[in-house]
């Protein structure tokens, strides 16, 4: 099965994606209110009961990262939490998704090429001041590797400090990389050498 790695410096970043119980559970919160933030859409008014969802799925959260199975990876900023929050997706590339892709908006076509040893050159889109006033400022790295999609996107709270925290997401962008799991027979044949 397919599933993602990538090398977050523990001084800059909290993985949220490992946390359980209490532990990590300010850092989970803090990223779930800015996806919500950012997956509502530019302009829509918060929900009655928006904090009590997001209480609510913070502590369903690390259930579901465990059910994606390294498909998802997300991080938060160790220093500020509300400033950033990156997240890391693996997706089959299905006609559907390709199709989706394909009708994004306009603006959505201003890419820049981005390299990844690992994945190759894919594109990069920085928004740090998006059509909507009310929509937080965000970044998007995409990859292509035929069978699959892999996203990284990075949301702020600030647009005036989004640029300075954006080369630290560029530095986990570039670690990124797509591992399988092989199960590999055994032969009478084949001698196996442990770790030195």
């Amino acid at each position: 099965m397919s599933r993602l790695q990538a090398d977050a410096p523990a001084d800059l970043w909290v993985p949220v994606t490992g946390s359980l119980g209490l532990r990590g559970r300010r850092h989970r919160k803090a990223a779930i209110r800015m996806l919500l933030s950012q997956g509502r859409g530019a302009g829509a008014t918060p929900r009655p009961g928006g904090g009590v969802f997001a209480w609510a799925l913070s502590q369903a959260t690390p259930l579901l990262m465990r059910r994606a199975d390294g498909r998802v990876l997300v991080w938060v900023w160790k220093s500020d939490p509300e400033l950033l929050v990156v997240m890391a997706q693996l997706q089959q590339a299905t006609p559907q998704l390709r199709t989706a892709r394909a009708m994004m908006p306009m603006e959505y076509d201003d890419t820049e090429a981005f390299p990844n040893p690992h994945l190759g050159v894919g594109e990069k889109l920085a928004m740090p001041l998006p059509k909507e006033p009310a929509a937080p400022p965000f970044a998007t790295y995409t990859w292509d590797t035929g069978a699959h999609f892999v996203t990284l996107t990075a949301v702020s709270s600030d647009r005036e400090r989004f640029g300075t925290v954006l080369r630290p997401v560029d530095d986990i962008a570039r670690t990124l990389r797509v591992v399988d799991d092989l199960n590999v027979g055994e032969a009478p044949t084949v001698l196996r050498l442990g770790p030195a």
